[in-house]
C-alpha cells in the first residue's frame, strides 16, 4: 500500500475556492486530538485567511498594487497550508482516517489517470448585456473549469471557477471592447489542464 499523504492542489485552487479550503482545515484541526499540535495553528491560520480575504475584497476592480498586496498574502497562506500538511503527512501514521479528520484530502492512489486535456471552446455567444459565453467539448475527467479574461493588450484578472461546462459565463464585460478569454480543466493525473487557445470576442 503506497504512503499515505496529503494532496497539495489546493494551491492551484481560485482565490475563493482556497479561502475556502483553508477555513476547512481551521474547522477540522481545531480540537483534533490525532493531529493536536500542527505547525501553524488554527489560530493563527484563521488570522492569515481573514487578511487574505480582506486583501480579496481590496483587490476587486482595485489595480495592479492591490493584486500584487492579495498574491502576497495568498503566498503566505498557501505557505501555512504546506507546513500543515507535511505536519498531516507525518502524524497521521499512514491512517487515512486521520488524514481525512485534517480537513485535507488525500493523494489518489489511482495510477490509471492520465493528463487531463485543454479544454476545446467549440462556441461562443451572447448573454445579456456585458456577458459572453463559452461551450466547450465535453470531458468526464473534468471535474471543474477555471476561466480567466482581459481586455485585448490588458492584462488577465482573477481566475474564476465554473463548477459545470454549461456555466460557463463571463460578466460584468464592457460594450464594444475586445476580450480574450482562456480556460482550463480541473482534474487528471496533474490536477489541471494546460490553458485553452485564448478566444477573442467583442463584448456587447
Amino acid at each position: 500500500m503506497p504512503k499515505t499523504r496529503t494532496n497539495r492542489l489546493y494551491s492551484k485552487m481560485s482565490d475563493p475556492n482556497l479561502y475556502k479550503f483553508g477555513t476547512k482545515t481551521v474547522e477540522m484541526l481545531t480540537g483534533n486530538l490525532n493531529l493536536a499540535n500542527p505547525p501553524v495553528t488554527p489560530a493563527d491560520l484563521t488570522l492569515k485567511l481573514d487578511t487574505f480575504q480582506a486583501a480579496m475584497t481590496k483587490a476587486v476592480d482595485g489595480g495592479k498594487i492591490l493584486t500584487a498586496a492579495k498574491d502576497a498574502v495568498r503566498v503566505d497562506v498557501t505557505i501555512a497550508l504546506d507546513k500543515n500538511a507535511s505536519y498531516v503527512d507525518m502524524d497521521c501514521n499512514n491512517d487515512l482516517t486521520i488524514l481525512l479528520s485534517s480537513g485535507y484530502q488525500p493523494v489518489s492512489s489511482n495510477r490509471a489517470r492520465t493528463v487531463l486535456e485543454a479544454p476545446e471552446v467549440v462556441a461562443s455567444k451572447y448573454g445579456q448585456t456585458g456577458e459572453i459565453q463559452l461551450r466547450v467539448k465535453g470531458n468526464r475527467n473534468r471535474r471543474a473549469i477555471q476561466g480567466r479574461v482581459k481586455p485585448l493588450g490588458g492584462e488577465f484578472g482573477p481566475i474564476i471557477t465554473f463548477p459545470t461546462a454549461r456555466e460557463i459565463l463571463f460578466k460584468g464585460l464592457a460594450a464594444g471592447t475586445t476580450y480574450v478569454m482562456q480556460l482550463c480543466g480541473l482534474g487528471g493525473s496533474t490536477g489541471q489542464s494546460d490553458w485553452s487557445a485564448p478566444v477573442t470576442k467583442v463584448a456587447v
